[in-house]
């Protein structure tokens, strides 16, 4: 079953961690084959937020809330269940100075009932 740890924390103590515990554990966890995929997002001054009504998109500076915490990155993990899953995010190094979000990644069907058919992207940009 695949879940998503979101991993939220105010920007300058993310920032004080240094990326080698990360990249430490990113590596631990793609050797046991339970990572999908994971990644870190840059800072928050660095997004846009896109919103589309009637029609017309409209982009704005920064995320959509202002909050403390931030979205800092993400792992999609491959787990038996939430318990091992949250299990795995316990381990993530941010979540001893943020907090990680455990959530289930809800397969998506349409309306004839078909599963949607991943394609994997060989594109690098």
């Amino acid at each position: 079953m695949k879940f998503i740890c979101l991993v939220y924390g105010e920007e300058d103590k993310i920032a004080a961690m240094t990326d080698d515990e990360c990249m430490e554990y990113d590596a631990e966890i793609r050797k046991s084959d339970q990572c999908i995929a994971s990644e870190a997002l840059q800072r928050v001054s660095t997004a846009k937020t896109v919103r589309v009504r009637s029609g017309k998109a409209s982009i704005m500076d920064g995320p959509f809330t202002e909050t403390k915490e931030a979205l800092a990155g993400f792992y999609m993990v491959d787990a038996r269940d939430m318990d091992e899953a949250l299990q795995i995010a316990e381990k993530i190094p941010p979540a001893r100075v943020g907090c990680i979000e455990v959530r289930p990644v809800r397969e998506l069907v349409n309306t004839l009932g078909q599963h949607r058919v991943v394609v994997e992207s060989s594109a690098k940009r």
